[in-house]
């Protein structure tokens, strides 16, 4: 291959990052609902009866399906399905950087303007109830965390024989950041208090 035909096809579109094509891919709405004149955000608590994350905080999104043409097209579909608001009464003001937790596993955000007088019955099943807590109160929050140690386990199977060292190889422990919000008896933490510093962050910079 001649290094003009090898510039060519480096040079076509490619992943967001290495891995990002066989991926988990999910994408989540960070919605702002205009609440007695202040801005607020709109968080979900998940439904009691999920299977995955009872009753955990987050924001309305999912997988992406094969029939979403797009992150975003996925984020307001799941919007939709869980608040029940017209996608067009969703007015999105911005993508933000996604959030990659592994080679394997990616959530693509946005931040979208709702209309909160079109929520009228959410999806049960999904979602247990909604809140909102108001931006100024978030700006000005300072949100702690803790660590978590998180260390490789090799599979029974590891071919240990065609590694340095083999089966007394020195894997490398690394440290989560957990995030946590309290607001009122809420707890927001995981990928979704990730999601929201980050957001939050954003907006200060513009301060």
């Amino acid at each position: 291959m001649s290094i003009d035909k090898m510039r060519e096809q480096l040079n076509k579109h490619q992943p967001l990052f290495i891995g990002e094509d066989t991926a988990f891919r999910s994408a989540v709405l960070i919605p702002l609902v205009l609440v007695d004149g202040e801005w607020q955000v709109l968080f979900e608590v998940r439904s009691f009866k999920m299977r995955k994350q009872p009753g955990d905080i987050s924001f309305p999104g999912g997988k992406i399906d094969p029939a979403d043409s797009s992150p975003l097209d996925a984020a307001i579909r799941e919007t939709h399905e869980e608040l029940g608001i017209d996608p067009g009464a969703i007015e999105v003001i911005s993508s933000l950087s996604p959030f990659v937790t592994s080679s394997s596993f990616v959530v693509y955000p946005f931040v979208a303007v709702l209309d909160s007088h079109q929520i009228h019955s959410y999806n049960k099943d999904e979602v247990e109830e909604v809140f909102t807590v108001p931006l100024n109160w978030l700006l000005n929050y300072e949100p702690y965390c803790h660590l978590v140690s998180v260390e490789p386990k090799p599979s029974t199977d590891f071919p240990y024989e065609k590694i340095m060292n083999g089966a007394q190889y020195q894997w490398r422990a690394r440290a989560i950041e957990e995030w946590f919000f309290d607001y009122k008896d809420y707890t927001i933490w995981g990928l979704t208090a990730r999601i929201l510093k980050y957001f939050i962050e954003r907006l200060k910079d513009a301060q």
